[in-house]
């Protein structure tokens, strides 16, 4: 009689765990079904007016009007974006708080700053939003013509060029310590605090050159800095007929600037795939690539799978280059 009762009782038990564990199931389908119930929150972490911001200022408006809901940008600049990161962590995993980077917050940051946020642990990437190449930039004065020439005079007298950077451990510091790795040359890095006031020193003189994420476009089309190559590993849309670093004789010089959306974990599978489809359809929008366009920028997308693979490459890469060249941040 008593084993009878335990067995009744264990059943009891299971059905009522099956029943919670349905109940719950359903309740994250619903919330999925009727998402967003409220005006989303897309928090970047830079200022208004950088790449970043424009893109997620871009992304918005198609979101709003595919979502039926406001998406509302809101800024919380510093420490490369590890700030932001941290504001999305602690947010309610209901779909209405997400995260719009580049992808060094997840794949370099960890490497240059102490902090208690690791987005590969904290954080649900959603998708990409685009990307941006960087190019070589050289000053007018530069007697080089194409990359080869560059470094050959690098070789020639170690550290006596230099180049300039957006700042200590962004990626076009990293992508200019790649070029320096792949040629295997000694030059000097020059911080600034943005890419604007280093292509500024470049445009005068006063730095040899810079990697540059597309800022110089005007300049190089007016003939007032030489593009050299790009940074990449294929050639750029807005500038075809000019081969990449690797194409000139120095595979292993490629790093594009990636952007992307992350959620908090335990954000619904099913809100993260969707929104993962609707950015998709944005940038598919020939108003969104024109004016992704106006940045320097592509506008292309990688589902939540490929946008995983492509961090998981990057932070590889990026963590041997910081150890391998001992790369700091003030």
């Amino acid at each position: 009689m008593l084993v009878h009762t335990a067995t009744a009782a264990r059943r009891g038990l299971a059905l009522a765990a099956f029943a919670m564990l349905a109940l719950a199931s359903s309740a994250q389908a619903q919330t999925a079904a009727n998402w967003p119930t409220k005006p989303i929150r897309v928090v970047v972490g830079f200022a208004p007016g950088g790449s970043t911001d424009v893109m997620a200022r871009i992304l918005s408006q198609s979101l709003s009007e595919s979502l039926g809901q406001a998406v509302v940008i809101d800024n919380k600049p510093g420490a490369s974006g590890n700030i932001a990161a941290a504001e999305v962590v602690r947010a309610a995993p209901d779909g209405h708080t997400f995260l719009i980077a580049p992808t060094s917050v997840e794949t370099a940051n960890p490497s240059l700053f102490k902090s208690s946020v690791l987005p590969s642990r904290d954080l649900t990437p959603v998708a990409s939003v685009g990307r941006t190449q960087m190019y070589l930039v050289a000053k007018p004065q530069m007697a080089a013509k194409d990359v080869k020439d560059l470094v050959a005079l690098a070789r020639a007298k170690p550290g006596t060029l230099s180049y300039a950077s957006a700042g200590a451990g962004t990626p076009p510091h990293l992508a200019c310590e790649l070029f320096k790795q792949a040629t295997g040359t000694s030059i000097t890095h020059i911080p600034y605090r943005g890419a604007a006031p280093a292509l500024q020193d470049v445009l005068s003189g006063q730095a040899d050159f810079v990697c540059d994420p597309g800022i110089a476009f005007p300049h190089i089309r007016t003939g007032k800095v030489k593009l050299l190559g790009i940074v990449s590993t294929a050639r750029s849309p807005f500038f075809p007929e000019v081969p990449t670093v690797g194409e000139q004789g120095f595979p292993g010089a490629n790093l594009d600037i990636w952007f992307g959306m992350w959620a908090p974990n335990g954000t619904s599978p099913d809100i993260v795939a969707r929104m993962s489809r609707e950015l998709g359809k944005a940038l598919a929008q020939a108003a969104v690539k024109s004016r992704y366009g106006d940045l320097g920028a592509e506008a292309i997308a990688l589902d939540t799978a490929d946008f995983r693979k492509l961090l998981a490459n990057e932070a590889a890469q990026l963590s041997a280059l910081i150890r391998d060249q001992k790369i700091t941040v003030d």
